[in-house]
């Protein structure tokens, strides 16, 4: 397949290194500045991303696949490269946080070709075309003839992909986990430092907020979710980075709203308080 990733930051840079590993593809890496080279270190290997770089939406033609790994902030960036790279009806794949991914693109993508995917991939970008993948990745992807297409084409990489029929659940756990790595983001520290008594407590009650916001928007989310969560955060490298704290830490935009802001929203449409959520909001805006 001809391939198109938009957007080649930590997620971007690590689905090309699994689409390289799947082989077979031909890859375009569409970004802002012209890309030298694109390097994924792995616990498992060092992948050099062939694939053709373009820097503006003419010096690409039409693709098969358009996968979209923006910030969620730049969605309207993102869709200008649609009708060069969309000129015989590609589908977009929205790989992005947050529980919108539809609505984000909506206006510029007929529904039938939008396709939300949820990853889950320990990433960091150390450099402008260098990658650190420091664990297992996941993704989920609904369960349908579009997913499926999708799915395909990553046969042979190393990532684990589920189709599921309720993506609603599967974005609304994500988020669960998103939310509370502000706090990261807040104390400017890896993720030891939700490991704590008195932060794993504020962390559950981040959580409790996002998942009684979710229930609401139809998710099946359990008493546990929050447990799950914090079991999620012992699991990794004590000094990992979220990308809210490794945007802060470089003085990029970050995508609070995506991520804590979109809960504050959502709950007001249902009457639904979310203090913790609405302070992270505030709090991080203010730096």
């Amino acid at each position: 397949m001809r391939i198109a990733v938009v957007g080649v930051g930590a997620i971007g840079g690590a689905l090309a290194a699994m689409l390289e590993t799947a082989g077979g593809h031909e890859l375009i890496l569409c970004t802002r500045r012209p890309l030298q080279q694109l390097t994924v270190n792995s616990p498992d290997a060092v992948i050099r991303v062939q694939a053709r770089n373009a820097t503006q939406p003419e010096q690409a033609g039409p693709v098969d696949w358009i996968i979209v790994a923006t910030k969620t902030y730049d969605a309207e960036g993102a869709a200008r490269w649609f009708p060069a790279l969309g000129a015989t009806g590609a589908p977009v794949a929205v790989v992005q946080n947050g529980v919108e991914h539809r609505e984000r693109f909506s206006r510029h993508i007929s529904a039938g070709r939008l396709l939300p995917v949820i990853i889950e991939c320990p990433v960091e970008r150390t450099a402008d075309g260098n990658v650190r993948v420091r664990g297992a990745a996941t993704m989920q992807i609904e369960d349908s003839a579009l997913g499926c297409a999708f799915a395909a084409l990553f046969t042979g990489s190393p990532v684990a992909i589920r189709l599921t029929p309720d993506m609603t659940t599967a974005a609304w756990s994500k988020l669960c986990i998103n939310s509370t790595g502000a706090l990261c983001a807040l104390a400017q520290k890896p993720t030891s430092v939700l490991w704590g008594d008195a932060m794993s407590r504020v962390a559950l009650a981040i959580v409790e907020e996002c998942a009684a916001v979710g229930r609401a928007e139809g998710a099946r989310l359990d008493d546990a979710i929050g447990q799950r969560v914090l079991d999620h955060y012992r699991r990794l490298p004590p000094d990992s980075v979220n990308s809210l704290l490794a945007d802060r830490r470089a003085g990029r935009r970050m995508e609070t709203d995506a991520r804590n802001g979109v809960i504050v929203r959502k709950g007001e449409k249902h009457g639904i308080p979310t203090p913790l959520n609405r302070m992270i909001v505030a709090l991080l805006d203010a730096v």
